[in-house]
């Protein structure tokens, strides 16, 4: 076996467990972009605990098809990277729409979510949600509410009875010292 081949086994090896072992693989196209730019995108994903990993395309689509990603080897074209997280695809999706708006060569090509395969529109409506957290505590508010409605009319009703008692009480008392 010559070394060019057990290179691209090695690679391909990595990216089917790179995408088996994320919740999220984003497909993104690149051209004509610097290696400045490319290096300040890796470090703005690094800090949200995603991982850039390019590889050819022949590669990338043979790793795909074994590993029965085919929605995600048909997205392959030209040169590309994979984008690898299992931190909040909102946040990671964010920064990828902000730098295709900022980069014309900087494509976004598809993603597989949970095993669900996303089309770029569905990624921009992805990059618009809040993050997951807020999400959460927006849902949680939402079960709370009528709770506290309840609540609050409980309260309400405990509140005027010790009201009326109390008026009754202060009237008995001035009804008594007069």
């Amino acid at each position: 076996m010559r070394v060019g081949e057990l290179y691209r086994q090695k690679i391909a090896a990595c990216v089917k467990d790179g995408v088996a072992k994320n919740s999220s693989t984003f497909v993104v196209s690149f051209h004509g972009i610097s290696c400045a730019k490319m290096d300040s995108l890796r470090k703005d994903l690094k800090r949200k605990k995603a991982d850039v990993l390019v590889a050819k395309t022949s590669v990338a689509d043979i790793a795909f098809k074994e590993a029965r990603y085919q929605p995600l080897a048909d997205c392959l074209q030209g040169q590309m990277a994979l984008v690898l997280s299992n931190s909040d695809a909102s946040e990671i999706s964010k920064i990828l729409v902000k730098f295709a708006k900022d980069c014309e060569g900087f494509v976004l090509k598809g993603m597989l979510l949970d095993g669900n395969m996303l089309d770029p529109d569905t990624i921009k409506t992805l990059s618009a949600l809040p993050p997951r957290n807020v999400l959460l505590a927006q849902v949680l508010g939402t079960m709370q509410a009528p709770l506290t409605r309840f609540m609050g009319a409980l309260n309400a009703k405990t509140r005027d009875l010790i009201s009326i008692l109390k008026q009754k009480s202060d009237f008995d008392a001035m009804s008594k010292s007069s």
